[in-house]
């Protein structure tokens, strides 16, 4: 029988996994991917969570946190673009360069 405590172990790994990504990688696509991995972490919790208490609130702030992921989703490449047609680079290092 799977627990809650098994969703809340996944659940910790891959928000660990999405924190290393976002304080290691250069790249600002995989920066993203690791941000999004830890926000399904999130709502992975929620979920786990809301089903373990027999509440719908949860599942109400999952809704809304993959509304936010959308629009950050959305915002992010939009910026990533402006940024690879000025630069023709993605490095995150050199995004101060983008005031020049």
């Amino acid at each position: 029988m799977i627990s809650v405590y098994h969703y809340m172990t996944v659940s910790a790994i891959l928000f660990a996994m999405g924190t290393y990504g976002v304080l290691t990688r250069r790249n600002a696509i995989v920066i993203f991917m690791c941000i999004e991995l830890m926000l399904n972490s999130v709502n992975l919790t929620f979920i786990a969570l809301s089903n373990h208490l027999q509440s719908m609130d949860g599942q109400i702030f999952v809704f809304f946190v993959m509304t936010v992921a959308a629009a950050e989703a959305a915002v992010g490449l939009a910026l990533m673009i402006a940024f690879y047609r000025n630069r023709e680079s993605i490095d995150v290092d050199n995004i101060n360069l983008m005031k020049l």
